[in-house]
Order: structure tokens, then sequence, then C-alpha cells
């Protein structure tokens, strides 16, 4: 599958992930995440919440790169404070791209290597990853699935909250983790296997599920039928090219 296509049918996928949240605030970090949370915002959630990446709510998703003459349809102010309003009461969803994930859904964006004091390689540090995770839902977005993101074991620095009982906060139920989807370039992919094992959910085309396994570093929960990941409807096509007027989507699985 081509990549400029393939590109297109994870955003969609991606999008499902807001479908049921109502009005949330979405962010999506990254081209393939935000282009997600816009594209489910103007075709079955309209009432998600999004701001103009500064310091507004809009009334309809901002297109990414250069704008022309698009003119940005504010709603309302969304500063700093309401922000952590909506973080801390639970009122957000992010889709972020962690560099690790491990069978429990603990996600590193800090560092490889396990000696902290020189690690092999120095990232963004945690950042706002262990308040979020235990704040509100979490999806992630991996565009090359390997077993060096999908690791064995436990990544390498622990960032955000997962399903592992042994480092849950005092207080806290694995129930009250919520971490929605995981989407590739091969499959997508959730939390609700046994015991919250990672569970394929559909695999893209021409993609079998033996491929997924192999490049994952832990076993996930693989049901008899596994469907194919839909292709893009001519609505959600005409609406990223809207959402993507410069086609930067196509620049992320080749990187």
């Amino acid at each position: 599958m081509p990549d400029t296509t393939l590109v297109d049918l994870i955003i969609c996928a991606a999008a499902a992930a807001w479908k049921d949240d109502r009005e949330v605030l979405a962010t999506g970090i990254g081209i393939v995440p935000r282009l997600a949370a816009g594209l489910c915002m103007s075709t079955v959630n309209p009432d998600l919440m999004m701001t103009d990446s500064e310091a507004w709510i809009v009334r309809e998703p901002v297109p990414i790169g250069p704008r022309g003459g698009f003119e940005v349809q504010r709603e309302s102010h969304m500063g700093f404070a309401r922000i952590f309003d909506n973080v801390w009461g639970g009122r957000r969803h992010a889709m972020v791209g962690p560099t690790q994930i491990d069978r429990f859904g603990q996600a590193n964006i800090s560092m490889i290597g396990t000696d902290y004091q020189r690690p092999r390689s120095m990232m963004l540090g945690a950042r706002g990853f262990p308040g979020n995770s235990m704040n509100h839902a979490n999806s992630f977005f991996v565009p090359q699935h390997s077993s060096k993101v999908f690791v064995p074991g436990e990544v390498d620095m622990v960032c955000s909250a997962g399903y592992n009982p042994s480092r849950l906060a005092r207080g806290w139920q694995l129930d009250d983790i919520d971490i929605r989807l995981i989407v590739t370039n091969l499959c997508v992919m959730d939390f609700n296997g046994p015991g919250h094992q990672v569970r394929l959910v559909s695999l893209h085309p021409g993609v079998t599920a033996d491929q997924v396994q192999q490049a994952t570093g832990f076993a996930i929960d693989t049901p008899a039928q596994v469907p194919v990941t839909a292709a893009p409807t001519a609505v959600q096509r005409d609406v990223l090219a809207r959402l993507d007027p410069h086609n930067l989507r196509a620049t992320v699985l080749g990187a």
C-alpha cells in the first residue's frame, strides 16, 4: 500500500479514538494525531473542543501548515488556566507519539538506556506525561511499528502511568487508567484484552497478525477474526484535503 494512501487510512483509524468522547478537549501531538482529531470533529463528533494551537477554542479545525487566506473561527479564550482545568478535570483526550511503549501501556519520551546518569540518548524529558496519564484519556500513534518501540519488559524510563499494578499510585485501580487506542503503520490495537492486555483490533491492508506479533516485543491478544482497517471514505478524503492543503501528512511515514 503506498505511503500516501496508507497515511490517510491511519488518520481515519486514529480519528475513531475521539468519536464517543462528546465535549472534551482533543489534543493531537504531531501531524497525524492533529489531523485525526480535526477529522473526527469535522465528521462524527462536532462537540469536540480544539484550539488554534495558541490561546483560543475554535469552531472548526485549523489547517496545518501555512494558512494563506484561512480565517480562524475563534469561539472562546483557552488560556493555560482553562487548559489545566480540562486536564485535571479529565475533560481531555490526547493522542501522543511515545518513543517506547511496553505491555502495560507505560510510555517513554525521556531517554534511551537504563543508566540514568549516562543514557545512550536523551530526548524530551517526561514533560506532561505523568499528570496527563493519571488525569485523562490518552491514545498513541506510532509511525514505525517495531520491537524498538513496543519493547520487551518495561520502557527504559516510565514517563506515564499504565496498567502496571506494581506502579499504581496509592488508592488507584487499574480501571482508573484510560488508554484508548494505539494506531501504527501496521494495525490498530487497544488494551481490551484479558487483564488489559494489548489486543489487535484491525490490520491494515496486506498486513498479517503474525507480522504484527513479530514486530512487537511482548505477546498481544489476537482474536480469531481480525478485520481489515476501513479505507477512507470520499467525505474523509475531502476533509483531509481541506485540513492539510499542503499534503504535509505524506512525509510522516517516510521520515
